[in-house]
């Protein structure tokens, strides 16, 4: 399998063109600018890299710098729910300044239009929440409904119907084709968009509410143990705008947590397709798959990182389509005033917005580039027992139950001239920011790009163990289903069908040590 260049922008900017042997060749992009961000690794700091990165040869002690997941922007663990909310260790007095006031505008509950407060108005008229930590609790991650009460403020459903044989094509579809992918088209919802708001604000009708209902399914296990796993099922009550459109999907999603992101956004694409092997050509069951999008901020395909499917390519786009679809705001990537509003809901489109005057959007360039900045620095805490016996017993078993092969241990990112807090550090994320299919218990059956509908990006891990601090709850999987650590080992299947197998059928004391492994994360 061949790699791809990096091009141009070192945020992340990758362009994904690269080969596969097994099926398809995808025509070259060149650079759109001059490379002049990245300092290029030597031969020697690509063999050091190499050899840092390499798999662990024995499970006697810690390995160098294990202790340090983000290298030299690893803070203290706090044992409060700030932990989440700490600027990079290695950023400067200055640009600390800069994420502060980063921090103040992803806290800033934003109102509707008109309103007096015109630095803050432009709220939906839909929306999901008022405000990026209302998802993001501390930063953290959110959390399905407890019960027919409470408001599922940091989780909702994406929305997608089949697309029509005579649709236009988007320009990422466009290139797809071009490149032989073949995976199902979808479209937004033609009345509900690309997600259900189930907010509005005076005198617009939320879109839904969000139903769950459970049933508990019993999972054995060795030495006598049983676990428990809920299944859900989930439904769009009190549809305000009419019926969904035929063939809707729904996916779930809850808000992940926000650390590490500007270290992921830094890893070198080539690394990180260096493990893409879509058609298992190596016959070992994982068969991972970059995800492509096309970059709003560049104007390109580019491989996708963030995301539950790995469907934003770098943190400002992220941060971009979350203030569009979540909150209504529009910013300079998406300048729709009316968020994820269709068409078909005119009294949203006509309603009043923040734009006019001075303000083409409701948040501007340096608003944006200031939430950007805050969400590229948020750190990830120290690990914890690194050394202890149960861990490093636990940690033995991660490898051979071959939880490794997609959540990849260490990368070391890129040498970047103007991002000092992520430039070559040796990281511990535990993701391979691939797509993997999961299996049918996982399945949402909702495509989105490359991904099918049995298809995730691997979750990064580290900080895992910190979920109840921060979060107040335990809740995990890409829709919090699981309650536990071993819950959602357990409804791994697809290509991690053998390492669950694996899990149940270790002996107790292993499979506690490998739980309390993940909780040192």
């Amino acid at each position: 399998m061949t790699t791809i260049p990096d091009i141009a922008r070192p945020l992340a900017a990758f362009v994904l063109v690269f080969a596969s042997t097994a099926s398809f060749a995808a025509p070259r992009l060149e650079p759109t600018e001059p490379n002049l961000d990245i300092v290029p690794r030597t031969e020697a700091e690509a063999a050091r890299v190499a050899r840092v990165t390499a798999a662990p040869v024995g499970f006697d002690a810690a390995e160098p710098f294990e202790a340090r997941p983000a290298g030299a922007a690893t803070v203290r663990a706090r044992s409060d729910s700030n932990a989440f909310s700490q600027p990079s260790a290695n950023i400067s007095f200055e640009r600390e300044l800069e994420f502060k006031v980063g921090n103040g505008l992803f806290r800033k509950l934003w109102v509707s239009s008109p309103s007096s407060t015109q630095g803050s108005d432009g709220l939906g008229p839909l929306y999901n929440a008022r405000s990026c930590q209302r998802c993001h609790l501390k930063d953290g991650r959110g959390h399905p409904p407890n019960g027919p009460d409470d408001e599922a403020v940091s989780m909702f459903l994406r929305i997608s119907v089949p697309a029509a044989p005579n649709d236009a094509m988007s320009q990422i579809e466009t290139y797809l084709t071009d490149i032989g992918d073949d995976a199902p088209r979808t479209r937004p919802d033609p009345v509900y968009g690309g997600q259900m708001q189930d907010f509005g604000v005076a005198g617009h009708p939320a879109e839904y509410r969000l139903d769950i209902t459970y049933d508990e399914i019993k999972v054995p296990l060795s030495d006598g143990e049983v676990a428990s796993l809920r299944a859900p099922t989930y439904g769009a009550a009190n549809l305000g705008y009419g019926p969904l459109g035929d063939g809707a999907m729904l996916s779930p999603r809850v808000a992940p947590q926000m650390l590490g992101l500007g270290l992921l956004e830094a890893i070198p694409a080539a690394d990180i397709l260096t493990a893409a092997d879509p058609d298992d050509a190596d016959g070992d069951g994982i068969s991972g798959k970059a995800q492509i999008v096309w970059s709003d901020e560049f104007d390109q395909p580019m491989l996708g990182r963030f995301g539950w499917k790995a469907g934003a390519p770098t943190v400002k786009h992220q941060s971009a389509a979350a203030f569009a679809g979540d909150i209504g705001i529009s910013s300079p990537l998406f300048a729709a005033p009316a968020g994820d509003c269709t068409e078909a809901q005119s009294d949203c489109l006509v309603a009043p917005h923040g734009d006019g005057d001075e303000r083409i959007t409701e948040i501007d360039t340096e608003g944006l580039d200031l939430v950007t900045f805050y969400s590229r620095n948020l750190a990830v805490p120290a690990r914890r027992d690194e050394g202890d016996p149960q861990v490093l017993r636990g940690k033995e078993q991660f490898f051979a139950a071959g939880c490794a092969a997609c959540h990849t241990p260490k990368f070391v990112t890129h040498r970047l001239i103007d991002q000092p807090e992520q430039s070559f550090q040796l990281i511990w994320p535990h993701t391979d920011l691939l797509l993997h299919d999961m299996g049918d218990g996982l399945a949402d059956n909702r495509p989105e790009g490359r991904a099918n509908g049995r298809e995730w990006r691997t979750a990064p891990l580290w900080g895992i163990g910190m979920t109840e601090t921060v979060s107040g709850h335990t809740y995990f999987l890409h829709d919090g289903r699981a309650r536990s650590l071993l819950e959602a080992i357990l409804w791994h299947g697809g290509e991690a069908q053998a390492a669950r197998d694996t899990v149940i059928n270790m002996p107790k004391p292993d499979r506690d040590a490998l739980i309390r492994y993940l909780e040192s994360l």
